[in-house]
């Protein structure tokens, strides 16, 4: 394990001479296809809550759960692609393919489904699906690739080209409804078509094969379930578990500044932009500060800022204090997607990385699963305001014993 090979904490790995001046070109080719993925995927994600509440009619707590199961019903797959990647040679860009193709035709599944809640509750499964099934893989590339004290920073570069297209995605999915005078339909035809070309950038730009970290390492002997045997990795995962269970979800808070400030519903898909500009300004530099620093600090003041953001929502909401929200969700983001990853990645051996990678995701999106339909039945129960409170009070909670969870700077 590298914590016994090293003697240091996995939180702060050191940096070689001349590591982190540039970043592997399968780290950027990865990032490419993100970014195009997220132009597809965040034009649904943001005429979603609209669609669903606003069109369709359903109540805070149906679209909760809907919400639970487009972000965390997948766990189990996530486990299944990170065993098939770690599986054999060159599978890692195999599995993430697959996944990134169930995802894109999930968008025709949206468009067949027309207001059948079956229907609807399948298409956004199969795209969670498809992103379960290529996460880890596509993480356990980009921790391959890159130098031990480089990953925050790589991590950061493929995050900010993510967030490159969360930030058109909304922009496409405005355009669309604006041209076709809120044919939500159009919308799914056009993000299907950009969820192809995703699939086509990742099979001629991702390099076929295991990286090289892997194909070196010596195979272990039947390592299913002994990442959590780890103390360290055992406490990363409780750790993003528990905070992820004190998250209510993006869509919540999007519906809630959308309420507050009154806006028009042809305005709503541009909320998740503030959010994205700022991700994408500092998921590098939050990156590289926790290469240097340390992932254990940035990781939990990120959730720090999404504590603030819950605060700031129950206060009179203005124009000033809207684009806080979005400022300080987009911090959350910068300090705590990648940087979990940079802070897990190195715990694990490199042939078992990507299900290593996959139990951490998986418990994390189950986490987040109970999350939002917990604040969906609040919604439901107390009103909108109690609820956004009472999340706070859990997030606190939560982000002090992570605190005392997470290695810290003594812990080697």
């Amino acid at each position: 394990m590298y914590l016994a090979s090293t003697g240091r904490r996995p939180d702060a790995p050191p940096r070689p001479a001349g590591v982190g001046r540039r970043v592997p070109g399968t780290v950027v080719a990865l990032g490419a296809v993100s970014l195009v993925t997220d132009v597809s995927s965040e034009m649904v994600t943001a005429v979603l809550p609209l669609y669903l509440v606003l069109g369709l009619g359903l109540s805070p707590l149906q679209f909760g759960f809907l919400d639970g199961l487009f972000n965390g019903a997948t766990a189990l797959v996530r486990l299944l692609g990170g065993r098939l990647a770690d599986r054999g040679g060159g599978r890692h860009r195999t599995v993430a393919g697959a996944g990134y193709l169930l995802s894109a035709l999930s968008r025709l599944g949206l468009l067949l489904a027309g207001g059948a809640a079956g229907g609807i509750a399948a298409a956004l499964a199969a795209d969670r699906l498809g992103k379960g099934v290529r996460t880890a893989p596509r993480d356990a590339m980009i921790t391959l690739s890159a130098p031990p004290g480089a990953l925050g920073r790589a991590f950061g570069v493929h995050r900010a080209m993510d967030t490159t297209g969360a930030l058109l995605g909304p922009l496409v999915a405005f355009a669309v409804l604006w041209a076709t005078a809120d044919a939500y339909d159009a919308v799914f035809v056009v993000s299907f078509a950009t969820g192809l070309l995703g699939v086509l950038v990742l099979v001629l730009f991702v390099p076929a094969g295991a990286p090289a970290a892997a194909a070196a390492a010596p195979k272990p002997a039947r390592t299913r379930h002994r990442v959590l045997r780890d103390p360290v990795f055992r406490r990363v995962t409780a750790a993003a578990a528990l905070l992820g269970a004190a998250t209510i979800g993006d869509s919540f808070l999007y519906l809630l500044l959308q309420r507050g400030l009154d806006l028009s519903p042809v305005l709503f898909p541009l909320l998740p932009l503030g959010a994205a500009a700022c991700y994408l300004l500092l998921a590098v530099p939050a990156g590289r500060i926790a290469d240097r620093t340390g992932r254990r600090t940035p990781f939990l003041l990120g959730h720090g800022a999404l504590l603030a953001a819950y605060l700031t929502l129950l206060a009179p909401l203005g124009p000033t204090t809207a684009v806080l929200v979005l400022v300080l969700l987009g911090v959350f983001y910068a300090a705590t997607d990648g940087v979990l990853m940079a802070l897990a990645g190195p715990v694990l051996p490199a042939r078992g990385r990507a299900g290593g990678l996959a139990v951490l995701q998986t418990a994390q999106a189950l986490a987040r699963l109970v999350g939002a339909a917990g604040f969906g039945v609040a919604w439901t129960w107390w009103g909108p305001r109690p609820a956004l409170g009472a999340a706070a009070l859990v997030l606190a909670a939560a982000l002090a014993a992570a605190w005392r969870i997470l290695p810290g700077r003594r812990e080697a």
